[in-house]
């Protein structure tokens, strides 16, 4: 449907054909990245607006509706405040909220006929904590139901479901990174009307009774009062200078496109997602080769059957910690064994759009996990972490292999994760923010791990079953925030009889047992061999 006579150029926007997940035909709008010439024929790189990067690609001119072309609009200069040369340029974000503010006001002074005194910001914070009503209910967690129950139990997924971009998932990002005060006092609101009683301490004590169906059991929940993280109550944003996340400042129109066409690992062939730093000579290659053991990176098939011939690796430098079956882990620690982690960062950099590239690995320790066969031992997937972290976090990168996807092993490295969080005896939470596919991952994972303990309580001497929420944290090693996040996500919490309960019903349970029973791969901690190292001494480095 292009018009020849019409130049399209970079920057332009119009609708592009492509096929959705039920293969039919849909236009959505799309952005032009850029224009190349083939042959006399013109290619153009797309990105689908308000659709993930991933499906970027590049079209010919006939799935192109030139009708609807959106020309690119010119940058006007930035003006400066007031109009006066050598002035600081103002910010419109801060002259929205100023004017924002004054409307605020004069509407308010206007009605009652005074003028408003001005709020300190600790009392704005307070206000702002404690204003949501019991009637309101606790859904500040976007994204449709079906979705979220979709992602916790894979059972109840209808062919209506598809994943969620990015966008709408990061406001969950940042609901895990949040300071322990902001999340408990917006997951369990104040009851107008009535007291609250204050336990005092940092427990928060959990009852569990059965309520007319045995398999409905339900909760209390008694809060409490540890106001240590954040001293004003209001939600910090998603921490964004952690050691592999991208800040998104340097992005520019060649890291937002796809720059390798094909990687051939082993017995798979991989179409990449999103950019990845190899070298320039390689991008114009049809096809990446990949050693699947050592993972080094070759512009033929003859130079890899020429390098396999010399490569003596049948799997993944480093130690073994973990074997069952056909499954193994593999800890590389990326100061001895920095080709390849640096090989393996490049790898995964063409899944993962939400982390940064270093090529300083001697800080990180990166755990694969292979499949064993007769040729060796295969890469599935990966998690990576650091030596050292001031914030508990226990994974930095993680990624399943898109043909591996899908069948377990994403959950299975979670596990693993906290597996050893818990042989180092410490809690431990994801490095924030996770991709939209790794978030929905958590989240399934969370959830089933902490419903698994409710559900497995028992009463003791006829009295209701107790746990508190440091309990499930110490027995699960996920951090104290991820579990009241979880517990706000399954819309658990209820009020009932002056005290904050969480109500496990019969779709939930049922929910639940589906999943598990499909949850085969599993992790025994028998079979994992682990010792610890105390980072902080640099001579272990």
């Amino acid at each position: 449907m292009a018009d020849q006579s019409v130049e399209i150029t970079e920057g332009c926007r119009l609708p592009v054909l492509r096929k959705n997940q039920e293969n039919e035909d849909e236009w959505p709008l799309a952005e032009i990245l850029s224009v190349k010439d083939i042959s006399g024929k013109k290619l153009y790189y797309v990105h689908y607006i308000d659709f993930n990067k991933r499906l970027d690609e590049w079209v010919t001119p006939d799935r192109l509706d030139i009708k609807k072309l959106q020309f690119p609009k010119k940058e006007a200069k930035t003006p400066m405040k007031n109009g006066l040369p050598g002035s600081r340029p103002s910010s419109p974000e801060r002259d929205v909220k100023k004017s924002l503010d004054l409307h605020v006001q004069s509407a308010s002074a206007t009605s009652r006929g005074k003028t408003l005194p001005t709020l300190k910001r600790k009392a704005d914070s307070v206000s702002l904590a404690t204003q949501v009503t019991a009637a309101t209910p606790v859904t500040s967690l976007p994204g449709s139901v079906d979705a979220s129950q979709a992602s916790v139990y894979p059972a109840m997924r209808d062919s209506s479901f598809s994943i969620k971009s990015r966008d709408e998932h990061e406001p969950l990002t940042s609901l895990t990174t949040n300071g322990t005060s902001s999340i408990q006092r917006h997951l369990i609101p104040p009851q107008p009307g009535r007291k609250r009683k204050s336990c005092g301490g940092t427990d928060e004590m959990v009852k569990m009774f059965q309520n007319n169906s045995p398999r409905c059991p339900t909760v209390f929940l008694l809060p409490g009062e540890d106001s240590q993280d954040s001293s004003d109550g209001i939600p910090s944003a998603p921490r964004m200078t952690g050691s592999l996340v991208s800040d998104r400042s340097h992005d520019d129109i060649v890291t937002r496109m796809k720059n390798i066409d094909c990687i051939e690992l082993g017995r798979h062939r991989l179409k990449p997602w999103y950019f990845s730093p190899y070298p320039q000579e390689l991008t114009s290659l049809p096809i990446l080769y990949l050693c699947e053991f050592c993972l080094k990176y070759l512009k033929s098939l003859k130079c890899l059957q020429r390098h396999l011939t010399k490569c003596n690796l049948r799997h993944p430098p480093g130690n073994e910690i973990y074997r069952k079956g056909t499954i193994s882990f593999f800890e590389i620690d990326g100061r001895k064994n920095k080709a390849y982690s640096q090989n393996l960062c490049l790898l995964a950099k063409c899944f993962l759009d939400h982390k940064t590239l270093y090529y300083d690995t001697d800080p990180f320790l990166f755990y694969v996990m292979t499949e064993y066969d007769s040729k060796g031992f295969h890469i599935v997937g990966y998690f990576s972490k650091e030596k050292e972290s001031t914030e508990d976090y226990n994974v930095a990168c993680i990624l399943t292999l898109p043909p591996y996807q899908r069948r377990g092993y994403g959950k299975l490295l979670i596990e693993f994760s906290y597996e050893l969080s818990k042989v180092e005896g410490k809690t431990g939470t994801p490095e924030k923010p996770l991709s939209d596919l790794g978030l929905l991952s958590y989240r399934s994972y969370w959830s089933q791990t902490i419903l698994e303990i409710l559900m497995d309580l028992k009463s003791e001497n006829g009295e209701r079953p107790q746990i508190t929420i440091n309990e499930i944290s110490e027995i699960t090693s996920v951090k104290k925030e991820d579990v009241i996040s979880t517990l706000q996500y399954l819309n658990l919490i209820n009020y009932y009889k002056g005290q904050y309960i969480l109500t496990l019903s019969e779709d939930i349970v049922e929910g639940h047992e589906r999943a598990m029973q499909k949850r085969h791969l599993r992790i025994d901690p028998k079979c994992l061999h682990f010792t610890p190292k105390d980072w902080s001494k640099r001579g272990k480095w």
